[in-house]
């Protein structure tokens, strides 16, 4: 979107149902609301310089690939940025999945106990009266790269069909078991995981402003001098906002663990 807020209302107190007594009078509750604002605030940008000489004698810094190139570490620092969003979720850790201690207590991760971190996040869900949503959007993870290795590990060694499947192919990014879709990420931070119903953390991107590409020509020296560079440079930028609504914090789900 192109504007630098967004607010949505929700329901801040919820209502209850209530006795009826025939022929009496019902009461009329309140149903109160709030306000939530995603804020786009937050911005990165990139850009390069190229002499014309290096330009034209590197066959590998042509345009088309260096864009490419800045607009992946762009995109990177999005996901590192919604992925740093843990502390508005709820915090889930080794009391969530029977071993005692504390919601902020840290998971050791392995092949044995994966599949338990995921039948507890589907238990806290139902718990929080999610499931309309997830039936609806889905639930997800996103795991570190050796969380996915031990989920890997648990897929082959289970199940028939899916463990011969897994056995001749692997698993990939987006694999879908226990009925939740596995992905995984490097830009998490560290012992912090993901997992949730889809769809619910909300992330506003500048349209004006995310995938332009811009080719300077030429460009200045920020001097009093005003030289000018004898070269390209290739510039972009990204401008992001997040927001956790209030109504749905059950229903995302801050994974503490123990570092691989």
């Amino acid at each position: 979107m192109n504007t630098r807020a967004e607010v949505s209302n929700y329901i801040q107190t919820m209502p209850s149902v209530s006795t009826v007594t025939r022929g009496t009078g019902i009461a009329l509750q309140d149903m109160g609301q709030a306000a939530d604002t995603l804020t786009i605030s937050t911005g990165r940008d990139l850009g390069l310089y190229l002499d014309l000489a290096d330009y034209n004698q590197s066959p590998w810094s042509n345009k088309a690939e260096l864009f490419d190139r800045i607009g992946a570490l762009l995109n990177e620092y999005i996901e590192n940025g919604v992925l740093a969003t843990y502390a508005s979720w709820t915090e889930f850790g080794t009391s969530s999945i029977g071993g005692g201690g504390a919601a902020t207590d840290a998971i050791t991760v392995s092949a044995s106990n994966i599949d338990d971190i995921i039948r507890g996040v589907k238990r806290e869900v139902r718990e929080a009266n999610g499931q309309f949503l997830w039936n609806q959007n889905g639930l997800g993870f996103v795991w570190r790269a050796s969380d996915f290795e031990y989920l890997e590990a648990f897929v082959q060694a289970n199940g028939f069909a899916t463990a011969d499947k897994a056995l001749k192919e692997g698993t990939v990014e987006g694999l879908r078991y226990l009925g939740v879709d596995h992905y995984w990420s490097n830009d998490h931070t560290a012992t912090h995981v993901f997992a949730g119903v889809k769809k619910v953390q909300r992330l506003g991107i500048l349209r004006g402003t995310y995938g332009q590409a811009h080719e300077i020509k030429f460009p200045g020296v920020a001097s009093a001098s005003y030289n000018f560079l004898s070269g390209v440079a290739l510039y972009s930028r990204v401008d992001i906002g997040h927001l956790t609504p209030t109504a749905h914090v059950g229903l995302l789900f801050d994974v503490n663990v123990v570092t691989p």
